[in-house]
C-alpha cells in the first residue's frame, strides 16, 4: 500500500534586503574613492573586499570593540585609514586641522619606518657582511662622535666623517628640508602629484592599481 506524503514546502531563508546591501557597497566604494583622491571606483571593480568593510564605513572595527556605541564622534565616518572613531581630545573635529595633522602623522610614520631600518642595518651589515662601523648597535653608534676619530658613515672617513653635533644636526635639517620641499612641490618624478600618496613612479610595484588593495595597504601602513 502506497501511502503518500504530504508534501513539503522548502521557504528560502532570509535575506538581506537588496537596497540595505547597496546603500553599505556605495558606502565603502565612496569611502575607498575618497580615500584614493578619486570621484568614483573603477566600474570593472564591483566587489568590495572583507578588509574595505573592515576598516571603513559605519560598520568598521571601533577602538572599544563591541563598545563602541555612543563613544564615537559623529565628524568620524570611517573615510579614511586608521579611523577607530578614537578622538577623546577633538583634534579631528575641524577639517582643515584634521587634514594638517593627517599628513604629519603618517609622513612622521614613514620616516620613523625608515628609522627603523636604518637601526638594524649596520648590526646585519656587521655580523653578516663583514662591514667594521666601530660600533653598529644603534643605540651606541651616536656616542662614536664625541670619539677622537668621530663618526664615520658606514665606517668610511670618506662618505661622511661627523664630528660635530651642530653641523650634523643641520645637514639633517637641510637634507630633510629638501626632501620635503620636493614631496610638496613636485619634481621630475612627477607634477601634480597627491602629496600623502603620489603614486607613479614612487609606485614601481604597481601596489596601488587595485583600489581595494590600496585601501587596505594604507590602514596597513598607518597601524606600522
Amino acid at each position: 500500500y502506497l501511502h503518500q506524503q504530504p508534501t513539503r514546502v522548502l521557504r528560502p531563508p532570509p535575506s538581506i534586503h537588496p537596497t540595505t546591501t547597496m546603500a553599505a557597497t556605495s558606502f565603502v566604494q565612496q569611502a575607498v574613492a575618497k580615500t584614493l583622491g578619486v570621484n568614483k571606483v573603477a566600474k570593472g571593480n564591483k566587489k568590495v573586499t572583507k578588509a574595505a568593510i573592515e576598516f571603513y564605513g559605519p560598520d568598521r572595527a571601533k577602538f572599544l570593540g563591541p563598545f563602541s556605541e555612543g563613544s564615537t564622534p559623529s565628524y568620524l565616518k570611517g573615510e579614511y585609514p586608521g579611523d577607530y572613531g578614537w578622538d577623546t581630545a577633538g583634534f579631528s573635529a575641524d577639517p582643515e586641522k584634521f587634514a594638517a595633522y593627517r599628513e604629519l602623522e603618517l609622513i612622521h610614520a614613514r620616516w620613523a619606518m625608515l628609522g627603523a631600518l636604518g637601526c638594524i642595518t649596520p648590526e646585519l651589515l656587521s655580523k653578516f657582511g663583514g662591514v667594521e662601523f666601530g660600533e653598529s648597535v644603534w643605540w651606541k653608534a651616536g656616542a662614536q662622535i664625541f670619539a677622537d676619530d668621530g663618526l664615520n658613515y658606514l665606517g668610511n672617513p670618506s662618505l661622511i666623517h661627523a664630528q660635530s653635533i651642530i653641523y650634523t644636526l643641520a645637514a639633517q635639517v637641510v637634507l630633510m628640508g629638501l626632501a620635503e620641499a620636493y614631496r610638496v612641490n613636485g619634481g621630475p618624478l612627477g607634477e601634480g602629484l597627491d602629496k600623502l600618496y603620489p603614486g607613479e613612479a614612487f609606485d614601481p610595484l604597481g601596489l596601488a592599481d587595485d583600489p581595494d588593495t590600496f585601501a587596505e595597504l594604507k590602514v596597513k601602513e598607518i597601524k606600522n
